[in-house]
């Protein structure tokens, strides 16, 4: 199973990208998404961004990574053809 994370773009430099990952900064490859602009929210993957997102979802993600480590359940609505599980 592979995981992707929600980042914010804050810079771009031709094909590379600076993100914000939960307040920790990379570097990652936007050749997959060249019309990224900085502000947009992608899911990185092994260090390429690979789907933009919007800024509800970065949210939703977040607060089920959050209960996966132990966390109170924030997020209680959620389709179930979008989780793939029930829940």
């Amino acid at each position: 199973m592979c995981l992707a994370v929600p980042a914010k773009v804050v810079a771009i430099h031709d094909a590379m990208g600076k993100v914000d990952i939960s307040g920790v900064e990379r570097d990652i490859s936007l050749m997959l998404l060249p019309e990224t602009q900085v502000g947009d929210y992608v899911l990185v993957h092994a260090g390429f961004a690979i789907q933009k997102v919007s800024e509800e979802e970065v949210a939703e993600t977040n607060a089920l990574l959050a209960e996966m480590n132990g966390a109170e359940r924030t997020v209680t609505d959620i389709p179930e053809e979008a989780s793939g599980m029930q829940i």
